[in-house]
């Protein structure tokens, strides 16, 4: 069941994302997907909180390092529903569904071990918990990506203004961006195909 509070006939109720409604082969749907997040710096992983329920931000599976003892693996130990946002300096952006799983094997964690995890982690002396890749407190969120949502800009920044001007002019809804869309079954075959 969705929302609405209108009819809007046999026009479109959202044109923008029928506008930008871009779906190329999947092959190259997950390549741009995956393109486009390995260039994002920065991700947000958002979890629901346990005692809430409320949610907190702090083909395709994704590997983040973290601290086994902070509140994220006790949100995700409670609900392993996820869902990651990359946006970067242009506006392009992504969202991916999916679930998390907390993994602590040895081999994992020493495979993906990067050193400025001692930044985060810290050596409390006894050791043990040395931010080294031996630490337990040391553990990686393995994320299955389930669906995902995102929008890449076409054209250069000029052109996307123009766009946005004509429209604003025209009532015409933008088309500035591929606006793609990756279903579940999508990336089941996406796996099935590696």
């Amino acid at each position: 069941m969705s929302f609405s509070n209108t009819d809007t006939g046999s026009k479109p109720a959202d044109p923008y994302k029928e506008e930008n409604k871009n779906d190329p082969e999947l092959k190259e749907k997950v390549g741009d997907l995956v393109k486009f997040v390995e260039s994002c710096k920065f991700g947000m992983m958002t979890t629901r909180i346990e005692s809430s329920g409320l949610l907190e931000g702090g083909g395709l599976d994704l590997l983040f390092h973290t601290n086994t003892e902070s509140g994220k693996t006790d949100d995700l130990k409670s609900d392993p529903k996820i869902n990651m946002a990359f946006l970067d300096g242009q506006g392009q952006w992504a969202s991916i569904s999916g679930t998390a799983d907390i993994v602590t094997d040895r081999e994992m964690v020493r495979k993906y071990y990067s050193p400025t995890l001692k930044a985060w982690l810290g050596d409390l002396g006894d050791g043990k918990h040395d931010g080294g890749p031996e630490d337990p407190r040391i553990g990686v969120i393995k994320i299955t990506a389930q669906t995902a949502t995102y929008a890449i800009s076409e054209g250069s920044l000029v052109s996307r203004g123009y766009q946005v001007a004509k429209g604003t002019v025209t009532g015409q809804a933008a088309n500035v961006n591929k606006l793609r869309e990756i279903t579940e079954e999508e990336l089941q075959q996406c796996k099935s195909v590696q």
